[in-house]
């Protein structure tokens, strides 16, 4: 018998990526992949070094787990690793990292479709 809960996890997803979200760049040192991502934000905390509690928010991506797939491997994410976005005549540049000992990503449903990739923003550079 079919797991009806996991074909609706499946079809959420596409029409996650059909209808909210954009192509960005996803890349590990030379290799890069296009992938339909959907931008979130993870609020989460972490101590100063005189202990002082303080929050802070990563953006999160949200893609499929199949189309993270770099020099013909699927892969999953891993610190360092960049996402680019688009936006007007800029490219934001975003790094993969840890969210306080949290990780770096987790799954977004339970059978791992989607892949909630949590990075910050290092950086901008002109859109060619």
């Amino acid at each position: 018998m079919a797991d009806l809960l996991e074909q609706g996890l499946a079809w959420l997803d596409g029409m996650r990526v059909k209808h909210a979200s954009r192509t960005v760049a996803y890349s590990r040192g030379a290799e890069s992949v296009e992938v339909s991502a959907t931008l979130g934000e993870t609020t989460y905390e972490v101590a100063d070094e005189f202990g002082t509690t303080v929050q802070a928010k990563a953006t999160d991506f949200l893609v499929s787990a199949a189309e993270l797939v770099l020099a013909g491997e699927k892969v999953l994410p891993e610190p360092g690793d960049q996402v680019r976005v688009t936006v007007g005549d800029e490219v934001h540049v975003f790094e993969v990292m840890d969210l306080g000992g949290a990780g770096h990503w987790r799954p977004s449903d339970p059978h791992g479709h989607t892949l909630r990739i949590h990075a910050k923003l290092v950086g901008t550079e002109a859109a060619t």
